[in-house]
């Protein structure tokens, strides 16, 4: 197994609707989701508890069908959700040495502390770390990314953006080390391609291939947060970055099917249930 971080009803939740619902622009039925929360092992109190604060956080939304409650992502969500899919699925695809940087300051007054809590989260999702506190870089050009964030956090006049080359020097490590935690990012990747790797070749049901793929999604998505993808001098990533990349395309795609299926499957059959007055 990974030692990856645990699943989380909340964020378990949001990959389901992003994976399987929001491509197709549409809403799930609530009880639908309940079950599906089951097969990861969450309770019914556990996954409606992390519904409704998904709502509260302004990240879903209901849509009343009858007396039936559907689920749909909201706007805020989808940023969220095309910013994270454009993190992912480049992972390991950047170009090997670093090019530009980009480099964060910014003086977010103490009252909007929300705002910098999300733009800390957000910004490390890009691959950011901090050297000091209100100064993130990251390695590459990321400067509309983070012009747009700021914009969209309202803060954009208390930051500011710059581009530049960073020159190789003795205390370049240093610097590295201070803003990212890199130990054992290398094992992490190998123990991915582990788990995963043997699910290439075989043939699931479409409830193991739901499963498979969720986890898949769930688990590669913490490297995006983890590996700034740093040039190979720095941090030498990317053979077990890459190798890591291939084998989730590779199922992410292959099972999308299998999966699919069950999630309709299963939120289908719920929602006729449901319909029909059976609980």
């Amino acid at each position: 197994m990974i030692a990856e971080e645990p699943l989380q009803p909340q964020n378990l939740v949001i990959t389901l609707l992003g994976t399987y619902v929001r491509p197709f622009a549409r809403t799930v039925w609530s009880g639908g989701l309940v079950v599906l929360l089951g097969e990861f092992g969450f309770s019914d109190a556990a996954a409606r508890a992390a519904l409704t604060r998904l709502v509260r956080r302004d990240l879903i939304a209901r849509v009343r069908s009858g007396r039936l409650v559907h689920y749909r992502v909201t706007a805020r969500c989808e940023r969220l959700l095309i910013e994270g899919d454009g993190r992912i699925f480049s992972l390991g695809q950047l170009p090997g040495g670093a090019g530009p940087w980009t480099v964060l300051w910014h003086q977010i007054p103490e009252e909007r502390r929300l705002e910098r809590t999300r733009l800390g989260r957000r910004l490390r999702f890009l691959g950011f770390g901090s050297v000091q506190d209100s100064v993130w870089i990251a390695p590459h050009d990321h400067s509309a990314e983070v012009a747009e964030l700021l914009s969209e956090l309202g803060v954009a006049r208390h930051g500011a953006v710059f581009v530049a080359s960073l020159g190789a020097g003795p205390g370049l490590p240093a610097m590295v080390a201070r803003a990212w935690d890199l130990n054992g990012l290398a094992e992490r990747y190998e123990a991915f391609c582990a788990e995963f790797e043997p699910y290439l070749s075989a043939s699931l049901a479409d409830h193991d291939a739901f499963i498979v793929r969720t986890r898949l999604i769930h688990a590669f998505r913490g490297f995006a947060q983890l590996d700034p993808e740093l040039p190979d001098e720095l941090a030498p990533l990317a053979a077990p970055r890459r190798r890591a990349a291939e084998v989730f395309d590779a199922l992410y795609t292959g099972l999308a099917a299998p999966s699919q299926r069950h999630f309709d499957s299963v939120t289908h059959a719920c929602g006729l249930l449901a319909s029909a007055g059976v609980r």
